[in-house]
């Protein structure tokens, strides 16, 4: 029996490569039929999502979709989260209607690599790709390099592949382990918090781990065109070895994630990996091989720090920067609607879209929903739709659609004030230059009005240019020289922006 448990299944050709800087759409997989559904009255899995529907999806513009969850969910996690009291009150905050059937399990606790049958199995994956490869877009499926779920035929097949635990540990640290069939597992953890009771943990020391995962992998990239490493950062050695010691193999001598990525890779040069990355360690993971890592800093930055903090970590190495993962909400994070007000989002959602990296959305985020339903839950409370909001995102999202957003060159630009006024410092602006496009971009991060003098370093800047903003309409025409220095006045009132697209007049 091969150590991959994934199932094959031959796939068309992909479409172009990765431009440098795309973007990524997050789907909630069973969530996301559900609702389809229910809105055609219909049992829908993603071999029959009408044509309509990944219009839908391919109207904004994105680059590439993350079908989140799309992997065999876990009855043996399903049965351990309905015994846990929080994660029950955590269901019932987001659907106030919870039943226990309403928990369809963990895409965090994968019990095979193999698509769930809900969604059509292996064949209905292999449609919905062919369906965005019809309209341009790549495929991004989950990996969870940590743990597996307590029904994995890896426990009975291969036990040496997990952490196991002592009887003097177990006695010790209550709900950190699982007893099967005569062997104590360890359950999956990260350094800083408790065990998760629904999983258990795989060893990154484990030699023959490797090689599986490795196979493993090879399989799931038969089926898409990237992974989501979740939580990657566990696996790098030291952290590995800090969270678990003397109950790990010796250290090796060589990195999971270099070796895994490396082999990958191999085979398929044009598949990507992105890592779920905290703790500021994602420098650390881009050298091991990742495509991508999250930014965490930037959104916690945005929802609770400063422009002049914010400036400083976009004073970073521009190749540091380029392989960022830019977002304001994900299935981790509470919604954007719900910790932001309706200015600061649109401020934000500008300045995460326009910064190099891959950018992502939320399905859901471009609606205003502020419920984020716990990952276990197969349906979502119905809320309504912000049109406004949703009409601010397609124009975000048709600006940010251009050659120079995708392959062009971006910097920081410098901003100066007045003596008796330091609200410039309040103010943030980059340009985007490719061939004969130029962008600028300035968004006011406070609950101040602010002013400003921005310089953008064009060196052939000359004559009179016209300016307009892409999302607001409005137009200017101004003095190249005088934008080289001293600089482009703005003005902005608290949480606005300009997006404005430069030409010759």
């Amino acid at each position: 029996m091969s150590l991959s448990l994934v199932e094959r299944v031959e796939m068309p050709p992909a479409v172009s490569a990765w431009c440098s800087y795309p973007t990524l759409y997050e789907i909630d997989t069973w969530i996301w039929l559900a609702d389809l559904s229910r809105k055609y009255v219909t049992t829908i899995d993603l071999s029959s999502v009408p044509s309509a529907e990944w219009d839908a999806v391919a109207a904004y513009g994105f680059d590439s979709v993350w079908l989140m969850g799309v992997w065999e969910r876990s009855p043996a996690g399903i049965a351990i989260a309905n015994e846990n009291r929080n994660l029950v009150e955590d269901f019932h905050r987001a659907l106030p209607d919870f039943k226990p059937e309403d928990n369809v399990g963990s895409p965090y606790c994968v019990r095979r690599y193999v698509v769930d049958e809900h969604f059509g199995g292996p064949e209905g994956l292999a449609t919905a790709r062919r369906e965005l490869a019809k309209r341009g877009m790549k495929l991004i499926l989950d990996f969870v390099p940590n743990h597996v779920a307590p029904d994995h035929p890896w426990v009975t097949q291969h036990p040496e592949y997990f952490i196991h635990e002592t009887i003097e540990d177990a006695r010790n640290t209550p709900g950190s382990c699982i007893e099967l069939q005569g062997n104590s597992f360890a359950c999956g953890r990260d350094p800083y918090f408790p065990a998760w009771p629904d999983v258990l943990q795989l060893n990154a020391f484990e030699p023959a781990l490797r090689r599986a995962v490795i196979e493993t992998l090879s399989g799931i990239a038969e089926q898409c065109d990237g992974v989501r490493c979740d939580m990657a950062m566990l696996f790098l050695n030291a952290i590995f070895e800090r969270t678990w010691g003397g109950r790990a193999e010796s250290r090796p001598s060589t990195e999971y994630w270099a070796d895994v990525i490396s082999a990958i890779k191999a085979e398929k040069p044009g598949f990507i990996f992105i890592a779920e990355a905290y703790w500021d360690l994602e420098w650390e993971l881009q050298q091991h091989g990742f495509d991508y890592c999250y930014d965490k800093k930037l959104y916690d930055r945005l929802e609770h720090s400063n422009a002049e903090n914010i400036r400083l970590h976009l004073c970073a190495d521009l190749e540091y920067q380029r392989k960022l993962l830019r977002f304001i909400e994900n299935h981790d994070e509470p919604r954007a609607a719900s910790v932001f007000s309706p200015a600061k989002e649109r401020a934000a959602a500008v300045t995460s879209a326009t910064l190099p990296g891959i950018k992502l959305f939320h399905e859901g985020q471009f609606e205003g929903r502020k419920v984020r339903p716990p990952v276990f839950l197969g349906r979502r409370p119905d809320e309504p739709v912000d049109e406004n909001l949703r009409g601010f995102y397609r124009k975000l999202l048709e600006a940010v659609n251009r050659e120079a957003f995708r392959e062009g060159q971006w910097s920081l630009c410098e901003r100066t004030g007045w003596p008796d006024n330091a609200s410039f410092q309040n103010v943030l602006a980059w340009n985007w230059v490719h061939d004969d496009e130029r962008y600028l971009i300035a968004v006011n991060l406070s609950d101040w009005p602010a002013q400003a003098k921005i310089q953008a370093p064009w060196a052939d800047a000359s004559g009179e240019l016209h300016l307009i903003d892409l999302l607001s309409g409005a137009t200017y025409e101004r003095d190249g020289g005088e934008i080289r220095l001293p600089g482009l006045y703005v003005e902005l009132a608290p949480w606005n922006f300009h997006f404005l697209q430069v030409s010759a007049s």
